[in-house]
C-alpha cells in the first residue's frame, strides 16, 4: 500500500528539479499525478517515464485560464483533485535599486499570484473529492531576509497559506507551507558554485545542505492523510539556519 493510494495530485513546475522529485515520489506512493510546466518537451518526456499514472499539461501558472484547464484535464484523466503542490517559482538576485517594475511584477505574478490562483481554482474539485491538501512551497526566505522580490513573494506565500487554511477548512481542505533552505539540486552543486556552497554549508548547524529527497518526504507527509490535523502551518527544512 502506498501513502498516496487513490489520490489525484497536481504539481506545478514539475518537469525538472525539485518538482520532478516530488512527482516521482508521489507516483511511487500510489498517486495519479498531473505534471505542469512551461517546458513541454521535458514535461512530456518525464510523464512518459513515470508511466500511466502521470500526465503532462503545459501551464503558465500566472494564467487563470491555464489553471482552469489544468484542473479540468486532471478531472478528465483521473477524477477530482485531492492534492495540489504549488511548486513553480523563479528567483531574482538583484539589489532593490537595480530591479525594474516589470521585473518585480513578473516575480510577483509567478511566485505569488500563481499560488492564489491555484488554491482558488482547485478548491471546488477538492470539495468534490471530500477534501484535500494544498502544499505551498515557500523558502527559508519566507522566514528571513534574502533578495528583494524573492523574499517578498515567499513571505507572501507563507501568509496566504495561513489565510487560505482558515477559508478552506470548512471544506475539509488543509493548507500548509514548506520552507526549504539550501538544497543539493544540479543548479546548486554545479562546478562553478560547488566551492561557494561547500563554504556556506559550514554555517549551517547540521553542517550540510539538504538532499532533494528530504524535501520531497516532507511534501509527501503533508499531502498524505498522516498530516490530517496540520493546517495553516509552516514546515521548515533548513538544517537549523532559521534557529540561529
Amino acid at each position: 500500500m502506498g501513502r498516496l493510494d487513490n489520490k489525484v495530485a497536481i504539481i506545478t513546475g514539475s518537469a525538472q528539479g525539485m518538482g520532478a522529485a516530488h512527482a516521482k515520489l508521489f507516483v511511487e506512493q500510489g498517486a495519479k499525478v498531473v505534471l505542469t510546466d512551461l517546458n513541454e518537451e521535458k514535461g512530456n518526456a518525464f510523464a512518459a517515464e513515470l508511466g500511466e499514472n502521470a500526465i503532462f499539461v503545459k501551464q503558465n501558472v500566472a494564467s487563470e485560464e491555464d489553471w482552469a484547464t489544468v484542473v479540468a484535464k486532471a478531472e478528465e484523466a483521473f477524477g477530482p483533485v485531492n492534492v495540489l503542490v504549488n511548486n513553480a517559482g523563479i528567483t531574482m538576485a538583484k539589489n532593490m535599486l537595480d530591479v525594474t517594475v516589470e521585473e518585480y511584477r513578473r516575480i510577483v505574478e509567478i511566485n505569488q499570484v500563481s499560488v492564489f490562483l491555484g488554491m482558488k481554482t482547485v478548491a471546488a474539485s477538492m470539495a468534490k473529492a471530500g477534501g484535500g491538501s494544498i502544499v505551498n512551497i515557500s523558502s527559508l526566505n519566507g522566514l528571513v531576509a534574502g533578495a528583494i522580490g524573492y523574499t517578498d513573494t515567499k513571505f507572501a506565500v507563507r501568509g496566504m497559506t495561513k489565510a487560505a487554511a482558515i477559508n478552506l477548512a470548512p471544506m475539509g481542505i488543509r493548507v500548509n507551507s514548506v520552507h526549504p533552505g539550501v538544497i543539493a539540486t544540479p543548479m546548486v552543486v554545479q562546478e562553478d558554485t560547488k566551492a561557494a556552497v561547500e563554504a556556506f554549508s559550514k554555517m549551517i548547524p547540521l553542517k550540510r545542505v539538504a538532499q532533494p529527497e528530504e524535501v520531497s518526504n516532507m511534501v509527501l507527509f503533508l499531502a498524505s492523510d498522516e498530516s490530517s490535523y496540520s493546517t495553516g502551518s509552516e514546515f521548515i527544512i533548513d538544517g537549523g539556519m532559521s534557529a540561529q
